[in-house]
């Protein structure tokens, strides 16, 4: 019983410290810590990627068996903007299946499916890349030359190129990333 001052003492800390915490906590009110180079807050309020994977049409494993990673070389964007710099008539007709937004023109890390995923529609080749109609697309916002992406596009790209991997048993070789990649 020679422990019960210690523990009475322990216990007292213990109360203290807590009540200090919590005021301290108060004092600070309902303001998120200010976002970093990477931000866990920011990147739990973007959509789930199991969401954002679903599409409208079945999705059949073996359906897809490449997947290629490319930079839009564009400094900001969305589906809207980039179908409108490629003077495309309506978003339906942009040649890829997602798009990671860097936070000019979608938040940072926002990945955006295109009604070519929801229909489960292949990309047409065209002039700078003649892949197979089993490909998925993946377009990051961002300049290759430059070869910058923010953090959560990187996490947010290698989450989702990871998912559709295990999804769809995509072979490791099979996967391509720009020259640049981090």
């Amino acid at each position: 019983m020679s422990n019960q001052p210690r523990v009475a003492k322990v216990l007292a800390a213990l109360l203290v410290s807590m009540t200090f915490g919590a005021a301290v906590l108060l004092a600070l009110g309902n303001n998120p810590p200010s976002e970093g180079p990477f931000c866990l807050n920011a990147y739990y309020r973007l959509q789930s990627l199991e969401d954002i994977v679903s599409s409208q049409a079945s999705q059949y494993p073996l359906r897809w068996n490449r997947l290629e990673v490319y930079y839009s070389n564009t400094k900001s964007g969305n589906i809207q903007q980039l179908s409108a710099l490629q003077g495309l008539g309506s978003e339906v007709e942009i040649n890829c299946h997602f798009i990671v937004c860097n936070g000019q023109g979608g938040k940072d890390g926002q990945i955006q499916r295109t009604e070519k995923w929801n229909r489960q529609w292949s990309v047409i080749p065209d002039a700078g890349w003649y892949g197979t109609d089993q490909t998925i697309r993946i377009c990051v916002i961002g300049n290759q030359s430059q070869g910058k992406i923010t953090d959560s596009q990187l996490k947010r790209t290698e989450a989702l190129v990871e998912l559709l991997y295990r999804k769809f048993n995509i072979q490791p070789s099979s996967i391509y990333y720009p020259d640049a990649w981090q």
